[in-house]
């Protein structure tokens, strides 16, 4: 499976909705893209740590999605 991930830097959240809104609507399927922002955490780390890391929490959030019960 091909990987997709997007990272964000220095957008507000309102222009990250809207970003996140804009390519949802012009992509076969969203579903699959893991979006991330940077951190002050994040920063710090390689860019292969950060796009595992951020694709194992998107295939997490998809087998668990928020307010599913348990």
């Amino acid at each position: 499976m091909e990987e997709r991930m997007i990272l964000l830097h220095g957008f507000g959240r309102d222009e990250v909705m809207k970003i996140l809104k804009a390519v949802k609507a012009v992509t076969s399927d969203p579903s699959d893209i893991a979006f991330s922002v940077t951190t002050e955490n994040n920063l710090t780390w390689t860019v292969q740590d950060l796009v595992k890391e951020v694709r194992e929490e998107h295939e997490y959030m998809k087998a668990n999605p928020p307010g599913k019960s348990i």
